[in-house]
């Protein structure tokens, strides 16, 4: 099988305007080499790659604003304070909330996770708290980090785990899911794309069920988040969950969105300096949202850098990853995507001894393949190809339910992102394929 690419390729999506030449210009790690090779970097689902624009608001945080939020009344204190908040804002209208005061900064889609579980655990609402015997409804497919906290919540507060299966395609058995939902759910949790199967669930009609018998809902929004558009009033989610570092931004800043009834009844995470109100010897009170949920000193370059900003006495704007994937246009990404998953999904499927998981409708599974080469071992498939510059990942992905439910150890994941190209797709299949007839036999 032949794979090739002629001319620079300025969209790989008809009708939009993605200039992937100019997108890559961005992006300094992408003129590296691995050894004499060009490195392709298909491990987006792991984390992303940063363009300039961001690095250059990160130095210029640091060299021009750096100072702590919401205690100093000097200049730098008052400044930082600002970009903070405005990123708070930026990020909102990225994902459709109301303000700024839904969306807590958190290190990542982990904690978001953790920080909703523990405080549904601990919570002063006796309408919000779990309760022994109440129910969980998760999916199979869950992320260690949408399945381990709730496990936890069992062992603490003796709630009930309930497991929905896939369907041998790696579409989410919703009828099993119907079946789970009863009076006794109290919340619905489910990953809105699988970090291994790439699967888009159904997330409206899922919170819909889930609301329906009186549940909250909560969605893993890390692998959606940076590769389509996603707005949560449309969702109809309570909570979503996302990492900044697997969207352009620095690693350490993600998000939990949270309805600002829920949010104003839930009890904090995590106690101390920035989250109170007001403190005596005896008793503390909580601040107001969304600082009632971020004690301590926070990541404000991490949030800046995320949600962006603008020096409002000055005008200078330190641009962040929502303002550059704005720039792009989400509906572009995944498009852009899709049509990158497209085209590897062929190649694969026509390599002999490679099997592919996941749907194979586009129309239900982002930009991530998860595959194996029979009779060989995920990891020396991965380190072959990285011998090649191609970076993938291989193991159970954090998954390791899923896996078993696929009956593998471990699998090789390509994921794909704005700045990759058909021409490196080309180079990974002629790699993969080379790699399968002269070094796996």
């Amino acid at each position: 099988m032949s794979h090739t690419s002629s001319g620079r390729e300025k969209s790989e999506v008809k009708g939009t305007a993605i200039d992937v030449q100019g997108i890559r210009a961005d992006f300094p790690i992408l003129q590296r080499k691995i050894g004499d090779k060009p490195l392709i970097y298909f491990d987006n689902a792991a984390t992303t790659q940063k363009p300039q624009q961001v690095l250059r608001t990160i130095q210029e945080f640091y060299c021009t604003y750096n100072a702590n939020i919401h205690r100093s009344p000097h200049i730098l204190g008052q400044e930082a304070t600002e970009l903070y908040e405005q990123a708070h804002k930026n990020v909102a209208s990225f994902i459709g909330a109301d303000d700024g005061r839904e969306i807590i900064f958190v290190r990542n889609s982990t904690e978001g996770i953790n920080l909703v579980a523990y405080s549904l655990l601990f919570s002063g609402s006796e309408r919000l708290r779990l309760h022994r015997g109440d129910e969980v409804v998760l999916t199979v497919m869950e992320h260690h980090s949408n399945l381990v906290p709730w496990q936890m919540m069992r062992e603490q507060a003796g709630v009930t785990l309930k497991i929905v299966g896939i369907h041998d395609d790696g579409t989410l058995d919703l009828e099993q899911l119907r079946e789970a939902i009863t009076e006794r759910t109290r919340l619905v949790c489910c990953a809105h794309v699988s970090n291994v199967l790439g699967t888009i669930n159904p997330v409206r009609e899922i919170g819909r069920l889930a609301h329906q018998a009186g549940a909250l809902f909560l969605v893993d929004g890390a692998q959606s988040v940076p590769h389509m558009p996603v707005n949560v009033k449309e969702i109809g989610c309570d909570f979503l969950a996302f990492s900044g570092h697997k969207m352009l931004a620095s690693m350490g800043i993600g998000v939990l969105y949270g309805k600002r009834e829920l949010l104003e009844e839930m009890t904090p995470f995590l106690y101390g300096g920035g989250m109170i109100a007001d403190v005596s010897l005896e008793r503390a009170t909580w601040n107001k949202l969304p600082w009632k949920f971020e004690a301590g000193t926070p990541n404000v370059c991490g949030g800046i850098a995320l949600g962006g900003a603008t020096d409002l006495r000055t005008g200078q704007h330190l641009e962040g990853a929502v303002d550059y994937l704005e720039r792009i246009g989400m509906a572009q990404v995944q498009a852009h995507e899709r049509t990158l998953t497209a085209y590897a999904l062929e190649g694969l499927r026509a390599i002999e001894g490679v099997r592919v998981y996941g749907p194979l409708d586009l129309e239900k599974r982002g930009g991530t393949i998860t595959f194996n080469v029979a009779g060989s071992d995920a990891h020396l498939v991965a380190q072959l190809l990285n011998d090649e510059g191609i970076a993938v990942r291989s193991g159970g992905h954090c998954a390791y339910p899923l896996a078993g439910r696929l009956n593998v150890e471990s699998t090789v994941r390509a994921s794909f992102y704005i700045y990759n190209t058909r021409d490196e797709v080309n180079r990974f299949l002629g790699a993969l394929e080379d790699i399968v007839r002269h070094k796996l036999l």
